[in-house]
């Protein structure tokens, strides 16, 4: 198991490293100046140009800017924001934001997305399962800004039950809304992964024969069934939890979160490499770190597996 840790963990490196480089490069790419953009209509001297090149490295070579910043990565210096803060400064107030945002997002699209999609698999074909079916299709197919819109009118300004907005500091409490709202497009998938994978195994061999040996119900549901219907579903979620944090854009902007999203969104307008690069970056380990333990929580869920 310790080696297939480390050799997961070497894996990891090129992939960062060929993820970080692309999307370097996507945002050198972006037309436009980021000195001119930052000076907007004011005159600028060309000396004070070429110092503001030089303190952010715009005068450097792509492939120098992209070491810099990879050496800086190392040694935990992200560089500094065209506001004068430290990227590293932004990283730390945005992202336990994010983080918190969808941790109730996937809290909740697992509570009940299984629970949910547990009853439907064991009355598949039943009313309930019929009905269940027919919402997640309703919320997939709406996008998430009109939900998150229509929670915002509904909870917030009709009802007076939630927050319109969010404040700066973001607390919990005012999370429990935008965090449904985001972890909404997953919870119906969730549903649907485990209503179908939970369908399939009640008709197994070794459901019969767990049956047959004289086995509660409540036993052969949490131990046979659901357990080995546990393995899709576990690796959607390993995958959802980054895409939530870099996914919380729409509802970030809805509910005025001051997170990752926003700040990504201004730092893509600006041409701010090094803080693009670098809240990407966090998402990429994020990303790796979640499929890894995705993997090692396989050879729990079913003991075929086993990692040598």
């Amino acid at each position: 198991m310790a080696w297939y840790v480390v050799r997961r963990l070497l894996q990891m490196i090129p992939v960062f490293i060929g993820a970080t480089l692309l999307v370097y490069a996507m945002i050198f790419l972006i037309p436009g100046d980021p000195i001119r953009a930052l000076a907007g209509d004011k005159p600028m001297t060309p000396g004070l140009e070429a110092a503001l090149r030089a303190r952010y490295h715009l005068d450097q070579p792509f492939i120098i800017q992209y070491l810099d910043y990879l050496k800086g990565i190392f040694t935990l210096d992200f560089g500094t924001a065209f506001s004068g803060r430290p990227v590293r400064a932004e990283l730390a107030r945005a992202f336990p934001i994010t983080l918190r945002l969808s941790v109730i997002a996937l809290v909740v699209e697992t509570v009940f997305g299984v629970a949910f999609g547990l009853v439907a698999g064991l009355r598949k074909g039943k009313l309930f399962d019929s009905t269940l079916l027919v919402i997640s299709l309703v919320i997939i197919a709406v996008p998430i800004f009109v939900v998150g819109f229509l929670a915002q009118f509904l909870l917030g300004v009709k009802w007076g039950i939630a927050p319109v907005t969010v404040s700066g500091k973001a607390p919990w409490g005012q999370l429990i809304v935008p965090g449904i709202v985001l972890g909404s497009l997953s919870f119906a998938y969730v549903l649907r992964l485990t209503r179908n994978s939970v369908a399939e195994n009640m008709t197994a061999d070794y459901v019969r024969t767990a049956t047959a040996k004289g086995l509660s119900r409540r036993r052969v549901i949490t131990v046979h069934i659901l357990r080995n219907s546990m393995v899709p579903v576990v690796t959607f979620l390993g995958t959802d939890l980054g895409a939530l944090m870099a996914g919380a854009v729409v509802t970030e902007g809805i509910f005025n979160i001051p997170g990752v999203g926003g700040t990504l969104f201004q730092a893509v307008i600006r041409g701010e490499a090094p803080t693009v690069v670098s809240f990407v970056t966090v998402l990429i380990v994020i990303f790796l770190l979640s499929n890894l333990v995705v993997d090692l929580l396989y050879a729990a869920l079913d003991p075929r597996i086993r990692y040598a």
